[in-house]
């Protein structure tokens, strides 16, 4: 199969696989020359729905679903790719110069661990929650003779209930001898198979450790341990099998690289936007690199890989949120200077050298964004995962081959980086005199309050595409004015956001960025082995994994180191067996900030109980005469529970959580904190249903005195754009690159403050209807995991709310991505 396209060549293969559609039919028109949409861009670069551009340097191959490791054959020009995604997990092996794609060997599962023997005449790959390393017989680019070296007894039960039962291999060495070093990520244990596969033995690294990447110096008879959790390296001497000391580096070190000369480690922290450069006779550290575009950015850039130039005077990081790879002089060690950027693809995580030096390979684990898929295939029956639709599967990674740049076009490189990064326009942003916006943290507002409010898993058009004063889909609307009356009132009293997009794909990721702007690398590598099926992988957010925790934090946190009075209701929290029993949370800082009466995500408890419980403790802040300057709330039943027999049924479940939206604004809306007050609703994410823009725009609201009343905003918005409006209302710091670099929702406001309070609608349904035994897709329901969000397979969950509404006869339509995959040459 060959995969090295040109321009002409990669936009007709898309086209023929969206049934022959034009081109001009898959970009998003504006409706006037300054409304700018996702997609592909005039100039030729591709705008992502979060504000970002993609414009990747080199050729791009179309590799799998999610590459996350790239390896470099050590004589042979052949590559292995490693992918681990939500879809297909594989091995792809790859002819360098041109991308072609040689064979394919399918995975059950797999994480990270990707090596060739020392000859390359053998291929290692970890096995994941199977506990299992794989090893193939290699030749001329082909797989053979599979062998499983598996552990010969379970990982002891671990005492913490919450803590994973295997070991999970991630990292992998390869030693001369044929034999291997496992870092067991969720073990925290490192272990040693013989060239027999007999296990050797196995080394704890200390609880909550997660030992992710090794680099073995076998002269030294040393091995180093990237611990992702614990910000450090051990050092392990492998002759005498024990631990002899570990390193300090900073948050969530991944990837390292060993200098052929042993004496320099490299090691990329993915948390913060460092590389540390470690002396490895002393342990100290010789210097700290910075890989950000700006050098007082905040954390964001997500460092996840390393190379070095085939003579090591160059460093290449793969800085996979931001889309790039900084390029480092690291001839004098200790004394690193900045030589520029090179544009990737969405999302590298992986980088490597040819073994002459010549050329770059950029494994991009999201590749340049979805295909535009409106005449693409229906949904199958229920239980088929074969579609690719649903958002986790519109991820098809791109491999980059890039020729080694010389100073003139690395100038070149380093100015498309730029241009592709909105941190530099966002401190432009235009206002009218007196917006309430402030231009800068610090500034003051009329604005003293924000209410925040997260609902689940809606698109714009499922909502709002019966609105022809927005960019709508009418045919795509599942929840029009009769089953969300409150929501349409809002829109049309207050202001309309048809071109608002999440920053996140599910849940998972969804809820970090709903609260942090960022999710870390551990979500975004977790998250896809879970949404496809596996429930041995634990739900990587919320509080549920410490390692989820951005360097930058929360919205809570932000507010606490700035004085702002916060409390939450439902977000980050734990529920009670029953809902009389007391919510916690294992959040440090919303200890003592929450609300343990309010109800977090339980579809059998209805968002209108959620809503009198808030508005009890707004009568009590009333009575006081203040309230906390934050409110974060969760509404979460437009999630719904399917076709479950005698559950509420989908329509029923969104008009439940419409009443009780417009309970709350109204609550609000005529409490003494109205005049100085701002609501901010929006969906964690927009993965539950089909948009004709693109599957990350999502229902937005704006609610305050302060907005253009029945005004249409088509500015280009984010999740960020909205955690940004209320940091600068409030006076708080940005959490990370992207609400720094997001566009404040300053055009919906206006100076002149309108103090109307809200009137809430009642249901024009029956919030009462229950789901019967016998409606489309309750056998199917009934095996679905709805007891925490997005549990559920949601190629099957989206079809049964499709035919719930719309009839079992409906053919569901596919949501479509605004932008497609053009390389650059």
């Amino acid at each position: 199969m060959q995969t090295r396209f040109t321009r002409l060549a990669i936009a007709a293969a898309f086209c023929a696989s969206m049934g022959g559609a034009s081109l001009a039919q898959e970009v998003v028109k504006p409706r006037d020359e300054k409304t700018v949409w996702p997609g592909l861009t005039a100039a030729g670069s591709v705008l992502l729905p979060n504000g970002w551009s993609l414009r990747p340097a080199g050729n791009q191959a179309l590799v799998g679903d999610f590459p996350v490791a790239v390896a470099v054959h050590p004589s042979r020009p052949i590559l292995a790719v490693l992918h681990a995604g939500w879809g297909e997990h594989e091995v792809v092996m790859l002819e360098q110069k041109s991308g072609k794609v040689i064979s394919r060997a399918a995975l059950k599962e797999t994480f990270t661990g990707l090596a060739f023997s020392k000859t390359g005449d053998r291929l290692y790959v970890s096995g994941a929650f199977d506990d299992v390393v794989y090893r193939y017989d290699h030749a001329d680019g082909y797989l053979s003779n599979r062998v499983d070296f598996a552990y010969p007894a379970p990982r002891p039960k671990p005492a913490d209930p919450n803590e994973v039962a295997q070991r999970v291999p991630a990292g992998l060495a390869v030693a001369a001898d044929g034999g291997f070093w496992v870092a067991n990520v969720f073990g925290h244990s490192i272990a040693k198979f013989g060239p027999d596969g007999a296990l050797a033995g196995e080394w704890p690294l200390g609880d909550s450790s997660f030992p992710y990447a090794l680099a073995l110096d076998e002269t030294r008879n040393r091995l180093f341990v990237s611990l992702w959790n614990k910000a450090s390296v051990a050092v392990v001497d492998t002759a005498a099998g024990k631990l002899v000391g570990t390193w300090t580096t900073q948050e969530h070190p991944n990837e390292m690289l060993l200098a052929k000369d042993g004496k320099t480690l490299y090691v990329a922290n993915a948390n913060r936007n460092t590389v540390s450069v470690i002396d490895t006779e002393t342990g100290r550290a010789l210097e700290t690199i910075g890989t950000a575009i700006d050098p007082k950015a905040p954390s964001g850039s997500t460092p996840s890989s390393l190379a070095l130039s085939a003579d090591e005077k160059v460093l290449f990081v793969a800085n996979a949120n931001t889309n790039d790879l900084a390029v480092v002089n690291v001839e004098k060690r200790g004394e690193s200077t900045p030589l520029g950027f090179i544009p990737t693809g969405w999302y590298p995580t992986s980088v490597r050298l040819s073994n002459d030096g010549k050329t770059i390979f950029v494994a991009n684990g999201k590749g340049a964004t979805s295909k535009a898929n409106r005449d693409g295939p229906n949904p199958l029956v229920p239980g088929n995962r074969s579609v690719r639709e649903y958002i986790a599967g519109l991820f098809r990674g791109t491999l980059s081959i890039i020729p080694l740049p010389g100073p003139a076009e690395m100038a070149a490189y380093s100015k498309t980086v730029y241009d592709c990064s909105p941190l530099a326009s966002a401190k432009n942003v235009e206002r009218a005199e007196g917006n309430p916006i402030p231009a800068k943290v610090g500034d003051p507002s009329p604005i003293t309050h924000c209410v925040y409010i997260i609902k689940e898993n809606r698109t714009y058009d499922q909502v709002f595409g019966d609105l022809p004063q927005g960019n709508g889909e009418p045919n795509l609307c599942l929840f029009p004015r009769e089953v969300t009356p409150n929501h349409h009132a809002l829109v049309e009293q207050f202001v309309i956001l048809d071109n608002f997009y999440v920053d996140g794909e599910v849940s998972a990721d969804g809820h970090e960025w709903t609260m942090g702007a960022y999710a870390t690398d551990f979500v975004e590598k977790t998250w896809p082995l879970s949404y496809r099926g596996d429930r041995r992988v634990p739900y990587p957010a919320e509080g549920a994994q410490q390692l989820a925790t951005p360097a930058g934090g929360y919205l809570w946190d932000r507010a606490a180191a700035k004085n702002v009075t916060y409390r939450s209701y439902g977000e980050f929290i734990r529920n009670g067996a029953t809902p009389d029993d007391p919510a916690t949370t294992t959040v440090k800082a919303l200890q003592g900030h929450f609300d343990p009466k309010f109800r977090s995500y339980d579809l059998k408890y209805t968002d209108v109980n959620r809503a009198k419980r808030f508005l009890t403790e707004l009568a009590e802040f009333e009575a006081k005469g203040e309230m906390p300057r934050l409110i974060v709330m969760r509404l979460p039943n437009d999630h719904t529970a399917g076709t479950s027999p005698g559950m509420p049924t989908v329509k029923a479940m969104v008009a439940d959580n419409d009443v009780a939206l417009g309970m709350v604004v109204e609550g609000l809306s005529k409490s003494k904190f109205w005049p100085k007050m701002a609501i901010f609703v929006i969906e964690d994410d927009a993965q539950n249903g089909s948009d004709h823009v693109d599957a990350h725009r999502t229902v937005a609201l704006a609610i305050s005195p302060y907005i253009k009343r029945g005004s249409v905003d088509s500015t280009m918005y984010s999740t960020s754009s909205m955690l940004r409006t209320m940091e600068l209302i409030l006076g708080l710091d940005p959490m990370s690159q992207f609400d720094a670099a997001a566009t404040p929702m300053a055009a919906a406001f206006t100076s002149k403050p309108d103090l109307t309070p809200y009137k809430a609608l009642p249901a024009r349904i029956d919030l009462d209807e229950r789901n019967t035994a016998t409606a489309w897709g309750a056998e199917a329901s009934k095996r679905l995991d709805l007891e925490t969000e997005d549990r559920a397979d949601d190629l099957v969950f989206n079809e049964i709310i499709w035919k719930a509404v719309k009839g079992p006869a409906s053919p569901m339509p596919a949501p479509v991505r605004s932008a497609f995959f053009l390389p650059k040459r």
